[in-house]
């Protein structure tokens, strides 16, 4: 054991990044007070390199430098060659180690980046598509009226269009995943968080026949059916 003391040239590392205490390097680097001692006594050799490596780092001096500041005068040059080639190896530890906790840390940036964009990119096709239904709403809203009362009279000539009109339509929807609450014309128990009395007064649960379409998107409602009571 050597009996050189390097306390003070550890505490003036520790001052000039703001560490108080040995107790706080030790929490700050998770390296024990007993390698601590080590250092302050001058065991560098002792002392495997990742531990040294996180000392370096956060005292913000070379591994090299650390080395050098606090290896005992009696230490023979022949011992440091000695023990060059298990330093080496540790050392290509101690980096193998680092560098792969900085891949694992890229991996997890990069999916949570993935996450992110992949959320944003969701967001930004709903808000798209709920601002391309504010155009198409009043032809959504009218049409399947239309539509209706021309199933109900062939005669119209309108009914020779539907097929150019209504494929069109239901494709787009389809593709965006908007549903109508339900069809022109079927009659319905009474919600109010679906439908839109146009006259009249209806409870809950009560059955109203939709004359107007209303529509959502999942679990969000775009706009309410409106109906009349039966």
């Amino acid at each position: 054991m050597s009996n050189t003391d390097f306390t003070n040239q550890l505490q003036s590392l520790m001052q000039l990044v703001g560490i108080s205490s040995f107790k706080a390097l030790s929490r700050a680097t998770g390296v024990s007070e007993r390698q601590l001692l080590r250092l302050r006594r001058g065991e560098v050799e002792q002392i495997r390199v990742d531990v040294l490596l996180k000392l370096s780092q956060k005292l913000q001096i070379s591994l090299s430098e650390l080395v050098e500041t606090f290896s005992s005068p009696d230490l023979e040059k022949k011992e440091i060659f000695r023990t060059q080639d298990t330093l080496s190896g540790d050392l290509t530890t101690g980096l193998k180690i680092e560098l792969l906790n900085e891949i694992a840390d890229l991996k997890v940036e990069y999916e949570r980046s993935r996450h992110e964009l992949s959320q944003q990119r969701s967001s930004l096709l709903s808000e798209f598509q709920q601002s391309s239904f504010g155009l198409l709403e009043s032809l959504l809203t009218q049409f399947p009226t239309a539509a209706q009362k021309a199933r109900e009279n062939p005669q119209l000539e309108a009914v020779k269009i539907l097929p150019l009109v209504e494929k069109p339509l239901e494709k787009l929807l389809l593709a965006w995943g908007i549903e109508a609450i339900a069809s022109i014309g079927s009659e319905v128990p009474y919600d109010p968080a679906l439908h839109q009395l146009m006259e009249g007064k209806s409870q809950l649960g009560e059955a109203v026949k939709v004359r107007y379409a209303g529509y959502r998107q999942g679990n969000k409602l775009l706009n309410r059916a409106k109906v009349s009571p039966v």
